[in-house]
């Protein structure tokens, strides 16, 4: 079983939480007090992240959303909406298309249904596992998650990232990688029927704007918000614009 937190009323309408490649679900600090006002909010670490398990790999991508099955199962959670940031995002994309009687509505942030070159993430895997530390990749990493702005001016935040990133196992990292490398939702998004709000990051040099206005225009009645001063961890550097959306988008008749 992945490591978990559930915050928030439990009878109150559930929200999965789902984070970015090298991080844990500390990522969504900022998200946790407003959301669990309106929401039994549940995080969790993927496998090979934070406190999870790390299974021998490969790892593939409907292993990843069956994990959130298997903890939905555990929680007793019919439904639930998801909220997703990049790898997060694409688990979310893979169980809005294939478990859709479970899946209630889908935040996907500054994720993509397809992000070539797989030799780039093939790459990046080797490195990590030569190095045995994901330190190797820190700064390229953090040189994507937050503008140049964030990295100049939040020295505090760039720290707690770094240290989120070096805490994540090497071979779990590696493995999340080759999810990336073999990743290919193009096909699939047609297939998703719940409501879909697709959220970019201006300034995300990983997942940029297009690869968030191809989502919705693939995903039946998805729409697109792009955030100015965002890089690729919006819900970080725009964490209040972000929780304003996930909740007007989760909780449109009380956020009309």
């Amino acid at each position: 079983m992945m490591h978990f937190e559930v915050t928030g009323p439990p009878d109150a309408p559930a929200l999965v939480l789902s984070n970015s490649l090298g991080t844990s679900l500390a990522m969504w600090d900022r998200q946790v007090a407003p959301l669990s006002e309106h929401f039994c909010v549940v995080r969790y670490d993927h496998r090979g992240h934070g406190r999870s398990p790390v299974p021998p790999g490969p790892y593939e991508l409907d292993e990843l959303g069956r994990d959130v099955l298997e903890l939905l199962d555990h929680l007793g959670i019919a439904r639930a909406s998801l909220c997703g940031v990049s790898l997060g995002g694409m688990v979310g994309m893979w169980l809005g298309a294939n478990a859709p009687d479970r899946i209630d509505r889908l935040v996907l942030c500054c994720t993509s249904a397809y992000l070539p070159p797989a030799e780039a993430w093939a790459q990046r895997a080797a490195t990590v596992r030569q190095a045995r530390t994901t330190e190797v990749v820190a700064d390229a990493v953090l040189g994507r998650w937050l503008t140049p702005a964030g990295l100049e001016h939040d020295a505090g935040t760039a720290s707690w990232l770094r240290a989120m990133l070096r805490a994540t196992p090497a071979e779990g990292y590696a493995n999340c990688c080759g999810v990336i490398e073999r990743l290919d939702l193009r096909s699939a998004l047609a297939a998703i029927t719940a409501p879909t709000l697709a959220i970019a990051g201006a300034q995300d040099p990983a997942t940029p704007p297009s690869h968030l206005e191809a989502i919705a225009a693939a995903i039946p009645g998805a729409r697109l918000e792009v955030l100015d001063g965002a890089a690729h961890l919006a819900n970080i550097e725009r964490s209040d614009a972000l929780n304003r959306l996930v909740l007007a988008h989760c909780l449109p008749l009380t956020h009309a």
